[in-house]
Order: structure tokens, then sequence, then C-alpha cells
């Protein structure tokens, strides 16, 4: 009897085993925006008072040491948002999910947040540093240069500024470190690899004005759609509709196309050749109807955005070489 009942507690062990042994977790993703989005709600946002702002942004800027004391609290808060960051960032994919068919109403809210994260992450590298870790503050600014990058992916204008503004950071920390010596001959190549992986001008910024005139030319077709077109334009803008400008008309609609078409185009050339190109294009944009005026980025100040991060690449790059 006792065998009997100790046969089949071993079957039933055994069952339980094999059924174990079928369980199988679901793929993890290999969307890095995903995980971002995890980063995004961990964060902690740092204490509002007016001098530990000024401390973080002078800090993130070089212009003032770092300061374990009144910063590391901060970082140490936000250890596992940055965690999920560094673990995001080693992922092969990056999809934010934009809503196009939202035209510019579609929500962007998880920028600010970026913005915020990628500033951290920054500091990181700093702090790396101040304990000798050189490996572990090269890591933290290419991490973050990847980032900055990412964030451009299916992005319109708007991305692009953020990504510029979150990149020349860890572009200046870099070539601060490497004209101080302290990068070593292996980090030195790490980082020269990872920038030529980039975009000459660090992002696409020619792809990126492309994303944004198609958001707009959907925005434009759909008030030609829409029997209260002078309400939507005015409720999406806050700008007051010119008449006879909304809806636009099928001539509007070309000209429009091919500014920003051939403002496109110029983006993709050469900084100084694209701003003469765009100034040649300045014609153009004024025979436009006033109302399609002020929905159109200026294409100027893109290319200007554009030399001020290509500047800070060249810069990196140049002190790679030891000039």
């Amino acid at each position: 009897m006792k065998l009997r009942i100790i046969s089949m507690i071993l079957f039933c062990l055994t069952l339980v085993s094999t059924g174990c042994a079928q369980t199988k977790l679901p793929p993890e993703t290999r969307n890095a925006a995903l995980r971002y989005w995890l980063a995004f709600a961990e964060l902690k946002d740092p204490p509002p008072n007016v001098e530990t702002l000024e401390l973080l942004e002078k800090t993130l800027k070089g212009q003032t040491p770092w300061d374990e004391q009144k910063l590391g609290g901060i970082l140490d808060m936000n250890r596992e948002s940055l965690g999920i960051f560094e673990r995001a960032n080693k992922l092969p994919d990056c999809e934010w999910g934009l809503e196009y068919g939202q035209n510019s109403s579609g929500s962007i809210a998880y920028v600010p947040r970026a913005r915020v994260l990628a500033r951290l992450n920054t500091l990181r590298g700093v702090r790396e540093m101040a304990k000798g870790n050189s490996q572990g503050a090269v890591d933290a600014w290419l991490e973050g240069i990847h980032f900055s990058d990412q964030l451009t992916r299916g992005g319109s204008l708007i991305f692009g500024l953020v990504a510029k503004d979150t990149m020349i950071p860890n572009l200046q920390w870099l070539a601060r470190e490497t004209k101080d010596g302290r990068l070593n001959e292996a980090q030195k190549k790490e980082v020269w690899e990872r920038l030529k992986a980039l975009p000459e001008a660090g992002v696409d910024w020619g792809a990126i004005w492309g994303v944004e005139a198609a958001v707009v030319e959907q925005f434009m077709e759909k008030l030609r759609a829409s029997p209260k077109a002078v309400a939507e334009y005015q409720a999406m803008t806050g700008e007051t509709a010119v008449p006879g400008c909304i809806p636009p008309s099928q001539q509007e609609m070309k000209m429009f196309r091919e500014y920003m078409e051939q403002a496109q185009d110029s983006l993709h050339a050469p900084q100084q050749e694209a701003k003469v190109r765009i100034e040649a294009l300045e014609p153009k944009r004024k025979k436009l109807c006033v109302s399609e005026q002020n929905v159109i980025p200026n294409a100027q100040k893109t290319n200007e955005a554009r030399q001020q991060l290509q500047a800070a690449k060249d810069a990196l790059q140049q002190a790679l070489r030891g000039n």
C-alpha cells in the first residue's frame, strides 16, 4: 500500500515538473521606445528649489564641478529610471507609435520627460567621471547620444530640436574629457566609431523636415474636406484664419508642396549651401497664403539648429584627432 502511494506521489511530481518545463515566458520586446516609456514613468522630479536647478544646469554645462552632496541624491532617487534607460538603449528597434492620423493634435506628451531623462543621464556620466570611472562616463554619454538619435525616429521637427538639445551636452563632455586626456585610446576609438554611425549633422534634418511637411499637409487636406475649416484652423493653431486662405485651394496646396519639398532638399545639402538655398526659397514662401505660412516651420532656423549640432559633433571629432 505504501509503495502504491509513493508511486502516485512520484507520478504527480513528474506531471508538475513536466508542466513547468513546458511553461515559457513570452519574448521580451525589441522596441526600445516601450522600455523608455517605463523609464519615463519611473522618473522622480528634482527638488523645485531654484538653487538646485541652477546647480544642475551649471553642472550639465561644465561650468561647475560635480557636487555629490547636493546632486548625488537626485540621481540616486532616479536609479530605477536610469537603469531601465540603460537597458532600453541596447535594444535594436525604436518605434514611438506616433499617431500621424491625428495630424498636429497627436500626443507628444513624452517629449518633455524624454528631455529630463536625457539630462539626468548626462549628469550620470559627469558623476562617473568625478568618481574616476572614465568608462562609466563614456558609456553614459554614448548612450545619451544614441537616445537623442532614437528620439528622431519617425518624428517631426520638435523631435529634432529636442534631440539637438539633449545630444550636444554629451558631445561637449566627451570633447572636454578627450582634450583633458581622461579618455584612453580604446575609449576614443569607441567614441569615434559611434560618431561615424550618426548622420553627418548628428540627426537627419531632411528626413525630420519631410515628416513635418507630411503632418502639415495632412492637416491642410483635412481642412479642405471640412465644412468647419476656419473654426478647426483657429482651434488648432490659435491663429485667426485669413479670409480666402482657409480652406486652402488646390493651387495653394501645390505651391505649399513645392516649397516644402525644396526646403527638404536644401536641408540635405551642406550647411552653408543650405543657408543660401533656403534664402533663395524665401520669395516662394512669401507667395503662400498667410495662414499657410503660419503653420510652416522656419527652415532657416532649422538649418541653424542643424549647424549647432554639427559644430558640436565636429568639435568632438577634432578633439579625438588631437587637433
